[in-house]
């Protein structure tokens, strides 16, 4: 198919890669122009707005930091908005707010356009690999035109719901990794305080009811006491404000994920935000009661 890309970043440049490796013609547009020098000699073709790359192209997906960064580049000035032509469908991979996407889905569709939320779980590592895991909301059939592309990015794919619907999964998502992120780094600094090596009782805790994704890669990632960034501290608070707004519009509490939403918070604010959110492990570790 004919595939625009926005957004290059970490996990943009290594699903556009994926998105040419599985022979998609693919356009591309960043605010960077070298984030492109790579792709373009893939063979991709650099656009000078997000408009005029959505004119070109069957599928426009976005993948940028924040929700008015989505904003933008669908309905801004320069927007896909601007470039729509029927059987356009647009997805948005970023995370943002359940609500924001909503809105951006009514309008695009008031311009004839299809609009998929379609946040990811995975990471670094699952972008390049191709294994994310995409939650979409949106109709049922525009997700079933875009499948073969979002099959060259990821390895479970499931339409959650209506527009925002993915997006909400997205941020329960966020809740499960954060809370597990800390309650891993508590029991390595129990074992590590008790004497005992961490590294043989993770080992124990992965064959049993405990044993999860989070515990395997940052389980390891804390014993190792290495957070080069699979995920960054700075983004993942991002989406626990995501997660909290929601959280405040529905009147309900949340409260392990506000605690560890609280020690994200405080990895950024002391100059951490660029590593992995799982060094979160090093504040619980020189807690004392």
């Amino acid at each position: 198919m004919k595939v625009g890309y926005i957004g290059l970043g970490i996990m943009g440049r290594a699903c556009a890669a994926n998105l040419l490796r599985a022979g998609h013609t693919l356009s591309v547009y960043a605010r960077r122009p070298e984030s492109a020098a790579e792709l373009v000699t893939q063979g991709a073709r650099v656009y000078a707005s997000p408009a005029e790359l959505a004119r070109e192209v069957e599928i426009v997906i976005s993948n940028v930091s924040d929700t008015p960064d989505v904003e933008e580049v669908m309905l801004g000035e320069h927007g896909v908005i601007h470039g729509a032509h029927p059987g356009l469908i647009a997805i948005d991979m970023s995370t943002i707010k359940p609500l924001a996407a909503r809105d951006i889905a009514a309008k695009l569709a008031a311009a004839g356009v299809d609009f998929l939320d379609a946040p990811v779980s995975g990471g670094e590592i699952g972008a390049i690999n191709g294994t994310l895991t995409i939650m979409v909301g949106g109709k049922a059939a525009a997700l079933d035109t875009a499948r073969p592309v979002l099959e060259a990015m990821g390895k479970t794919i499931t339409r959650i719901g209506d527009s925002g619907a993915g997006q909400v999964a997205k941020a329960c998502n966020q809740i499960v990794v954060a809370v597990t992120i800390e309650a891993v780094a508590e029991a390595m600094a129990l074992a590590r305080a008790c004497g005992v090596d961490p590294a043989p009782v993770r080992e124990a805790l992965l064959g049993g009811f405990a044993g999860s994704r989070v515990l395997d890669v940052h389980g390891q990632r804390i014993i190792d006491d290495n957070y080069a960034p699979g995920f960054k501290a700075k983004l993942h608070q991002k989406d626990m404000g995501i997660v909290a707004d929601t959280a405040a519009a529905l009147g309900i509490r949340l409260d392990a994920a506000s605690h560890a939403a609280e020690l994200i918070q405080q990895l950024v604010a002391q100059g951490d935000g660029e590593l992995d959110s799982s060094a979160i492990a090093r504040l619980i570790a020189s807690r004392r009661a």
